[in-house]
C-alpha cells in the first residue's frame, strides 16, 4: 500500500484524549502524515467540535472524565453520519474495546502504547471509508433529486425501482445483467452503478459486442502481443486490462460469438487474461456489467448465449422498462433532454408545448428514450427559441405507433355483431376479443385498442358488475 495517496489537508481527524501530552503528541504525528487534526479533552468537547465542523475520522480514548469514550460513541451511533472511529485502549481492556466496536459501531481499536505504523494504516483505511460514504451520500442526494440518477431520469414507480436496484448493487462486486429494448438507457445504468461503487475512481470501459468479427472481438477483449496476427505491429492491452480496478461494460452480450463466450467465461471465473499470441497470463481486477436488448431466455433456447455464461453474468438482474410503459416520465425526460440539447446547440428553447406533449403521450416510442432525444433535438434546432410546437416535429411523427397499432388490430379475428347491437355491446366485444388475443395482457390490449390502461380496467369493472347484477336477478 502506498501511504498518503488517500490523505490530504481536507481530511480532518479529531483526537479525543484527556491526557494533554498524549493528545498533542498524536496530533503532531498524524499531522505529519498529511491529515488536518483537531483535539478535544473529553467527550463533551468532542461533541461540540463535531457539531461545528465535518470530521472524517475520530480517534478516541475510552477512559476520560465528564464524558468517556463509551458515552461519546453511544451518542454518535444514534446519529445518521457517524465518522469511522478508532478506539485507543490500555492493556487489559481489549475485550472491552472489541465489545465497543461491535455494539457501538467503532471502526477498530489500538492498544496503548500506540504503534505509529498500525495507526497510520488504520487512519488511511478509515479515511477512505469515510470519504466513500460521504461521496456516496452526496451522489445519492444528487441522483435522487427530482427523479434523476446520473443521466437516467424518471419519477415513475418502475424507474424508482430501477434506481433502488442500482443503489443496492453498486457497492458490491457482483456481476450485473442489464436488459431492455434498444434506446432504454442500458449503458447509463452501467455508468450509474460504476459512479456509485468503490471503483468510481477507476476506469469505465465499454465495448459493443454486436456485429464484431470473432478474431477482432478477442483482440479487443483480451489484447494481443506483437506479431500475434497480420497487422499486429505492437503489443496492445485489451479491455480487461484497460478496465483494471474499474468497470467493464459488455454491451449487447447476446451478439458475442459463441467461441468468444467460452473464453470470456474462463476470464470471469479465473480473473486472468492471456493476450492473443501470449504465453503468460495477466491477473485482472474488473467488475463486469453485461447488457442486451434480447430476451435472454429465448437466446438460450436458440443457443445464441451459453447457459454457463448467462448464469455467471446474471448474478444481479436489472430490467429497464420501455418508454411506452412509463409515459408519466415524459415531462421530466423532455425537460432534462431539452436542457442538455440547448447547451449543445446554443439554443434557447423554453419547453414543450402542451399539444406536443399530448402527441408524445400518444406515440408508441419504438426507439424509446433515444428516439425521444432525436425528436427533441430536431425540434430544438428548428425552433431555436421559444417552445417546441407541433410544426417542429417530423411530418410523419406518430405514424409508426399508429401503424403498429393498426397492424396489431388486423391480426385480430373479426368481431361479428348482430344487426341492432348497441355501441356499448360492440365496444365490449372488441375489448374482450383483444384481451383474448393478447392472452389477457392488459397493457398490450390497451395499446392495441388505443385507450389508457386505467380506462380498460374501468370498462372491465363495469362488465363484471353488470354480470354480477344479471346473475343475481
Amino acid at each position: 500500500m502506498v501511504m498518503g495517496t488517500l490523505t490530504s489537508s481536507n481530511t480532518r481527524v479529531l483526537i479525543v484524549d484527556d491526557e494533554e501530552n498524549q493528545r498533542t503528541g498524536l496530533a503532531s504525528m498524524i499531522s505529519s502524515w498529511g491529515f488536518t487534526t483537531e483535539t478535544a479533552a473529553d467527550g463533551v468537547e468532542a461533541l461540540e467540535k463535531l457539531s461545528e465542523m465535518p470530521v472524517h475520522v475520530l480517534v478516541t480514548d475510552l477512559m476520560m472524565p465528564r464524558m468517556d469514550g463509551f458515552e461519546l460513541l453511544r451518542r454518535l451511533s444514534s446519529q445518521p453520519s457517524m465518522p469511522p472511529s478508532i478506539v485507543l485502549t490500555a492493556f487489559g481492556n481489549i475485550e472491552t474495546a472489541v465489545a465497543t466496536i461491535h455494539d457501538l459501531g467503532a471502526f477498530w481499536f489500538l492498544e496503548k502504547p500506540i504503534q505509529p505504523n498500525a495507526l497510520r494504516i488504520l487512519l488511511e483505511r478509515a479515511a477512505s471509508q469515510s470519504k466513500l460514504a460521504e461521496e456516496t451520500e452526496r451522489l445519492q442526494r444528487q441522483l435522487s433529486y427530482q427523479g434523476v440518477m446520473g443521466a437516467l431520469v424518471g419519477t415513475s414507480a418502475v424507474m424508482q425501482q430501477v434506481f433502488s436496484l442500482i443503489r443496492q448493487v453498486a457497492p458490491s462486486k457482483a456481476a450485473v445483467l442489464v436488459t431492455g429494448e434498444s434506446g432504454t438507457g442500458k449503458e447509463l445504468v452501467a455508468r450509474a452503478i460504476h459512479d456509485l461503487s468503490p471503483r468510481r475512481g477507476g476506469p469505465f470501459v465499454a465495448i459493443n459486442c454486436a456485429a464484431m468479427p470473432e478474431t477482432l472481438m478477442e483482440s479487443e477483449l483480451f489484447g494481443h502481443e506483437k506479431g500475434a496476427f497480420t497487422g499486429a505491429v505492437e503489443r496492445r492491452a485489451g479491455c480487461f486490462e484497460l478496465a483494471q480496478h474499474g468497470t467493464l461494460l459488455l454491451d449487447e452480450i447476446g451478439d458475442m460469438p459463441i467461441g468468444t463466450q467460452a473464453k470470456l467465461l474462463r476470464v470471469l471465473e479465473d480473473s486472468r487474461v492471456r493476450r492473443l499470441g501470449g504465453r503468460s497470463e495477466v491477473t485482472v481486477d474488473v467488475r463486469v456489467i453485461a447488457s442486451t436488448n434480447k430476451v435472454m431466455e429465448e437466446a438460450l433456447k436458440k443457443n445464441e448465449v451459453r447457459e454457463d455464461l448467462y448464469y455467471r453474468l446474471n448474478v444481479f438482474h436489472i430490467a429497464l422498462p420501455p418508454l411506452r410503459q412509463r409515459l408519466e416520465d415524459l415531462p421530466v425526460l423532455a425537460d432534462a433532454l431539452l436542457a442538455d440539447i440547448n447547451r449543445k446547440h446554443g439554443c434557447r428553447v423554453t419547453g414543450v408545448d402542451n399539444a406536443v406533449m399530448e402527441m408524445f403521450k400518444r406515440h408508441h416510442w419504438p426507439g424509446n428514450v433515444r428516439e425521444l432525444r432525436n425528436v427533441i433535438e430536431r425540434a430544438v434546432i428548428l425552433a431555436g427559441e421559444g417552445p417546441i410546437l407541433p410544426m417542429h416535429l417530423p411530418h410523419d411523427f406518430g405514424a409508426t405507433g399508429g401503424a403498429q397499432a393498426r397492424h396489431a388490430a388486423q391480426e385480430l379475428e373479426s368481431v361479428r355483431l348482430r344487426v341492432g347491437s348497441t355501441v356499448s355491446e360492440a365496444e365490449k366485444a372488441l375489448i374482450l376479443l383483444t384481451l383474448q388475443h393478447t392472452k389477457n395482457n392488459k397493457t398490450r390490449a390497451a395499446e392495441i385498442l388505443g385507450i389508457s390502461l386505467k380506462t380498460l380496467f374501468n370498462k372491465l369493472k363495469e362488465y363484471g358488475a353488470a354480470e354480477s347484477e344479471a346473475s343475481s336477478s
